[in-house]
């Protein structure tokens, strides 16, 4: 069998690492091991990279030109793996067959002697998450680095990882292989819920921008860009309401008091209501809101089907005559800052005549103290490239207000996750949307959260679903841009 694997990992100590170089030995496919270390380290049988940063442009660069073999296998995370047996031959097996650019596995997690399964998901067109969970070990065709574009981005720190795969993408499709071919030792024990907000904190605001330069390069390449300025809806027709609020409500017996208390306290210089679509609770929710739909506080809306997710309730709330001309979110754990929320958004709507508009929010737990990270109010949003960057990230904000007859149009996905993202990402492909960048709202997290602490697969039916909705609107944008200017549009597959 021919020697047709160079393999590149990252350092993470002498007794793992000198056994995955072993390891790896093993195999009649390798032809080179080389050890990514920012110090030199006592190793046998492999050469040394010394480099600043393990995924920088710098290093995606210096593996370039290291590479002779057909393929490169790229462990880029400092956490000790281990392959399973066969693992490189099957990799390798399915390269050759798929000619893929790059081939990726599920693996096993090790945490305190526990072993379980960590099955990933495939890739697709709308997979530009740069979080996107590859595995530990992505094998390349060698052809890819070679490609690697080191002048456009010679700067980055972070993003050569990223980059590298998202050039990938654009050389053919990325083929996951769901078997378990290798073993990662658990670094990181947090819950989903503990995670998800990685990203925004201050610490991580480098590394955004760069992952945003990179990603919108690949939307340009893709054909998907999308160019300043974005239209603006006509604010033509006629409601008796200006403003209501939809609260979705299932069981929420110890938060939803305070949700519409502060709805209720809004002091607003136009017309407003209180829409709450209650799917069904049997915990004592209803009983309250019937209290409050009594005193005339609020419209209680129960759904004559049981098959609605928050986004079909969401929709029977927008269709309702009683739908003001804006609809504005609140989440029935979470509460409006205070007495003006309602004022900014509708103020917001006016001065940047918009469809939509987001808001920035303040975490806090179940007593309503602030919790790290703070304040949300993603930054990361321009007004040149909010609409672009939104296809890189899985969040864009809240509390989230609608133009509604734009809502109608659009409607929102019966879901009871990502529909707020999807129909914003759909709506931020036409229309403008404005940014409230001062927390108007207070996100309460809790145990009852949804997403507090998801095993795997929830997460990945979640990030499938979200991935999903990017795909949708990638294509979608290509092909209006095909429409409307053909040079600047992407004429590959």
């Amino acid at each position: 069998m021919a020697r047709n694997i160079d393999c590149f990992f990252v350092f993470s100590d002498e007794d793992a690492s000198q056994k995955l170089v072993n390891k790896l030995r093993e195999s009649l496919l390798v032809t080179q091991v080389f050890v990514l270390c920012k110090t030199p380290v006592q190793l046998l049988n492999c050469e040394q990279i010394l480099v600043e940063e393990y995924v920088s442009c710098s290093t995606i660069r210096q593996i370039a030109k290291m590479v002779h073999a057909d393929y490169a296998l790229l462990a880029l995370d400092n956490s000790a793996i281990e392959p399973a047996y066969g693992a490189l031959e099957r990799l390798f097996q399915v390269a050759n067959q798929t000619e893929a650019p790059m081939v990726y596995a599920d693996y096993f997690i090790l945490s305190d002697d526990i072993v379980s399964g960590n099955p990933v998901i495939d890739y697709q067109i709308g997979s530009l998450r740069d979080d996107f969970n590859f595995g530990p070990v992505r094998l390349y065709k060698s052809e890819v680095l070679k490609a690697f574009r080191y002048e456009n981005y010679e700067m980055l720190k972070y993003g050569g990882s990223y980059a590298l795969r998202l050039l990938a993408s654009r050389m053919g499709e990325l083929v996951h292989i769901p078997e378990y071919l290798f073993s990662v030792t658990e670094t990181d024990k947090r819950t989903s819920g503990e995670k998800q907000f990685d990203y925004v904190k201050a610490a991580a605001r480098e590394r955004q921008v760069e992952m945003e330069q990179v990603c919108t390069n690949h939307l340009r390449d893709i054909g998907a860009f999308l160019w300043a300025p974005f239209a603006e809806p006509i604010f033509s027709e006629h409601f008796e309401t200006e403003v209501s609020v939809i609260i979705p409500v299932r069981n929420r017996i110890k938060t939803i008091r305070d949700a519409v208390e502060s709805v209720l306290i809004q002091n607003a210089s136009f017309k407003f209501n209180l829409i709450v679509v209650d799917n069904f609770s049997t915990d004592g929710t209803t009983e309250i809101l019937k209290e409050y739909a009594a005193a005339g506080k609020l419209i209680h809306m129960i759904p004559e089907q049981k098959n609605l997710g928050i986004g079909g309730c969401w929709n029977l709330a927008v269709f309702s005559p009683d739908c003001g001309k804006y609809a504005v979110q609140l989440d029935s754990d979470d509460l409006y800052a205070d007495e003006n929320t309602l004022q900014i958004i509708v103020d917001k709507f006016h001065e940047e005549n918009c469809a939509m508009v987001i808001g920035s929010y303040r975490m806090t737990n179940f007593n309503l103290e602030e919790i790290p990270p703070g304040v949300i109010d993603h930054h990361e949003w321009t007004d040149d490239n909010g609409p672009n960057n939104a296809l890189r990230i899985n969040g864009l904000g809240a509390p989230r207000a609608f133009y509604t007859p734009v809502l109608r149009e659009i409607r929102i996905p019966n879901v009871s996750y990502g529909e707020d993202y999807a129909v914003a990402l759909a709506i931020s492909g036409k229309y403008k949307i404005g940014r409230v960048y001062q927390p108007i709202y207070l996100c309460r997290r809790w145990d009852d959260n949804t997403d507090a602490s998801l095993d795997v697969l929830k997460q990945n039916a979640n990030n499938l679903y979200k991935d999903r909705i990017r795909t949708f609107e990638i294509r979608s944008r290509i092909q209006r841009n095909k429409r409307t200017d053909p040079d600047k549009a992407w004429m590959g597959n």
